[in-house]
């Protein structure tokens, strides 16, 4: 079983940047394409981006495409979420997600692609 721990989570004002951080233990954490998902205050929760298990190949929503930056750090078995010029919008629980076996090269922007979550971390953006 896999544990994933996200961190750097916070209150930052409008226009700002936050990196969040996700630990992972328990399972071989460059074998397997992972992502970064966001739940907005009463609303469902959605995608941010994606990366391969090699770090080659990323995808973003449109929302944050040219904001955020998904990397990995293999040998630190962890995976980060840089994010600019912040928006109000972008408030939200964010969480890491671990591919399952079947998506493990690259698992996209489905959530039922992946079977491994965090907690989630809080980003609050003021204006």
């Amino acid at each position: 079983q896999v544990q994933l721990v996200e961190s750097g989570g916070g209150l930052v004002q409008a226009g700002g940047s936050l990196r969040l951080s996700c630990a992972a233990s328990g399972r071989t954490f460059n074998s397997y394409a992972m992502g970064w998902f966001r739940q907005p205050p009463g609303k469902e929760r959605e995608f941010v981006a994606a990366i391969s298990r090699g770090g080659a190949m990323t995808s973003y929503a449109d929302s944050v495409k040219g904001r955020f930056t998904i990397s990995r750090d293999n040998a630190k078995n962890t995976l980060y979420l840089q994010m600019n010029t912040l928006k109000p919008e972008d408030t939200a629980v964010y969480y890491c997600a671990l591919a399952k076996i079947t998506y493990r090269d690259y698992a996209g922007r489905l959530p039922d692609a992946y079977d491994s979550w965090g907690q989630g971390t809080q980003v609050t953006v003021s204006s």
